[in-house]
């Protein structure tokens, strides 16, 4: 069992070695049309998917022995870690996540041999070896500076150093793999529109193989950071579920790019219009998943996302992405002016706002980009630090989201080529209408009080539903009846829907929780209580609990109506200590509801008995994350539609 790390690391070697050949043989293949060459990829690809695997087994199994000879398992873990973090610590730091993303690399590579079998023998071959390339550069990187199965020989610690505490929890085990699908399957994406270059053909038909591998990337990053908000909104206990943070804006710049690719592969696919757009969109929707990458590990950001890695690993990644940016340019710019789109259409027509939605998503995506980068570049520069927060990003982000949302409606109901101004307002009034009521009335009765943030949120929210609501109907219609008619729409066309309304909700949390939430700063001592707004928090008591590897102060709170005096929920915030490193955690305690949320964490013990304690009503803040998963979900049955399923072999 001592030589099982020095297994991994050999199949580690393995997988680049066939890496290597997936990306000179096919690609070699396709240039001298010789078909032998092409389909090596199939076996090469899934041998470098089993080299992979093994090698990430072997580390995992040296988690679960304790085998703290191996550096990052003695790093980031401890013998008395709860299996299931021993299981999450795998890619808990840097190496071991790196191995992740090398692993889901080849999965996707995988799926490709599997699902894109009906694709001709050259545009196929030319995927996989794309893909390849890619993984022969990731795999050097873990290799050459980042290799999780170095060992500290011959003497090595009995116990290990333990996996950082704020990474103990449920939100590690699902968070990074959901983050990491998002961002890897870009690759999938750039690595069709490369083959697409190459082979100068981009059509309606590289459209239609791209569209289903760019939505469900797009759905599982959808997911991951909806994952990381919510594992930063309970985990962290300051209560909030987005900060401008520039690791989180590093997910969040592809997702934008994601959005707007997806939007005018459609166009694409469709009409054959914004070729040369849409594939530059490929480009720089992986392109920014590098970027993410070098933002997180090279160490040049200070974040509670990042990992602490000297500055030579982000040199490597900088380098892996100034090669992907000049080669992929380079290929764009000798290939893209003989497809460009001739296609004509209206000022008023699909293709027109679908091209504004495009120009607002990557405005949108420019400014997170200034607002993350420009700090960095001007601290490289020796301009002196400087810090751009939320003032910055809202005051820009929800100009252009507001916009945004109005688009979308008028692209929801509008066709292709042409609409008149009579037919537009037709299918639109009454959601206006609808809209502006709802607006006026709900804020009004929920909170009390007008504020035209939240009258904004509404508005938005109840535009794009009411105008999909409507459109389903009109789509729907039948004289067999509306349920005839609901069965008879494709998939496809259900997703849009479904996700344009869960953009809507995540909208109408946003803009609710950060204006109308409610959040107090409270010491309290045992039977103290506190009022907020129609709630009292009262501190019951309090005890010592002891867990697996920590120990604990446990508060007990109770909340009632401030009226009737009717208990609504028992609260138990806590304040851990880790014991392998003395270090302090916070565990906020939620009572989860669809319209609130009551939130209490514990801050720092105060002289007297008394505590520092926390208090917040957040209201609709549940929606972010239900608007995120109908996205996602809307995705997923996107590609569903049998126009994506394909039946010949290659």
């Amino acid at each position: 069992m001592m030589m099982l790390p020095e297994v991994g690391h050999f199949a580690l070697i393995l997988g680049l070695a066939l890496s290597i050949l997936l990306g000179i043989f096919p690609l070699l293949g396709a240039g001298i049309n010789n078909q032998f060459l092409m389909r090596l990829a199939k076996p090469l690809a899934a041998g470098q998917f089993l080299f992979i695997f093994i090698s990430f087994l072997v580390l995992g199994a040296a988690f679960l022995q304790d085998d703290f000879s191996v550096q990052y398992v003695a790093n980031h873990s401890n013998s008395l870690l709860p299996i299931q973090y021993k299981i999450s610590a795998i890619w808990g730091g840097h190496e071991g996540s790196l191995l992740l993303w090398a692993l889901i690399l080849s999965g996707w590579t995988a799926a490709v041999v599997i699902y894109s079998q009906s694709l001709p023998l050259i545009v196929y071959a030319r995927v996989l070896g794309v893909m390849g390339l890619i993984a022969v550069g990731f795999l050097l990187f873990i290799l050459m500076t980042s290799n999780p199965f170095d060992r500290y020989l011959p003497q090595f610690p009995d116990e290990g150093a333990d996996l950082n505490p704020l990474l103990q929890d449920f939100g590690l085990i699902v968070h990074p793999p959901m983050l990491y699908m998002g961002y890897v399957g870009f690759s999938v994406v750039f690595a069709f529109a490369i083959a697409a270059l190459l082979g100068g053909q981009l059509d309606a038909a590289w459209a239609k193989w791209s569209r289903p591998w760019t939505t469900v990337a797009w759905a599982f990053l959808t997911l991951g950071i909806a994952l990381g908000s919510w594992w930063a909104y309970y985990e962290l206990g300051w209560g909030g579920w987005w900060f401008w943070d520039p690791v989180e804006n590093a997910s969040f710049m592809p997702w934008l790019v994601g959005a707007a690719l997806i939007h005018s592969l459609a166009a694409t696919e469709k009409r054959g219009v914004f070729k040369s757009w849409t594939v530059l969109l490929a480009i720089m929707a992986f392109s920014l998943s590098l970027l993410g990458t070098f933002l997180v590990r090279s160490g040049v950001l200070t974040s509670v996302h990042a990992f602490a890695s000297d500055p030579a690993r982000g040199q490597f990644i900088l380098a892996l992405l100034g090669i992907t940016l000049i080669v992929s340019f380079t290929l764009y710019a000798f290939k893209v002016p003989s497809v460009r789109s001739r296609i004509q259409f209206s000022l008023l027509s699909r293709e027109t706002f679908l091209l504004m939605n495009n120009l607002l998503l990557v405005v949108a995506w420019i400014t997170v980009m200034l607002g993350t980068l420009y700090p960095l570049v001007l601290d490289f520069l020796g301009g002196g630090k400087l810090s751009i927060g939320p003032p910055y990003f809202n005051a820009v982000f929800v100009p252009l989201m507001s916009v945004l949302a109005v688009v979308m409606g008028f692209g929801i109901v509008s066709r292709w080529k042409d609409n008149s101004i009579a037919y537009l307002v037709g299918q639109l009034r009454l959601a206006a209408v609808l809209a502006v009521v709802s607006a006026l009335l709900v804020p009004a009765l929920s909170f009390g009080e007008f504020h035209f943030g939240a009258f904004l949120g509404m508005f938005l929210f109840s535009w794009i539903v009411f105008v999909s609501i409507h459109d389903l109907h009109s789509k729907s219609k039948s004289s067999n009846g509306y349920l005839y008619g609901l069965k008879r729409l494709r998939p496809a066309y259900l997703g849009m829907i479904i996700g344009h309304i869960g953009f809507a909700v995540c909208l109408l949390g946003v803009a609710f929780v950060s204006i109308e939430s409610d959040e107090r700063d409270i010491r309290l001592s045992v039977g103290d209580q506190a009022t907020v707004q129609d709630y009292v928090f009262k501190f019951d008591s309090m005890d010592k609990i002891k867990g697996p590897n920590y120990i604990s102060d446990r508060g007990h709170f109770i909340v009632s109506d401030s009226e009737s005096g009717k208990q609504i929920a028992l609260l138990h915030p806590e304040k851990r200590i880790y014991l392998a490193k003395n270090m302090p955690m916070t565990e906020a305690a939620i009572d989860p509801g669809l319209f609130r949320d009551l939130y209490v964490a514990l801050g720092e013990p105060l002289d007297g008995g008394a505590w520092a304690v926390r208090i917040q009503i957040k209201p609709f803040v549940r929606w972010i994350w239900l608007g995120a998963l109908l996205m996602a979900f809307g995705g997923i049955l996107a590609i569903l539609d049998k126009r994506y399923r394909h039946k010949e072999k290659v």
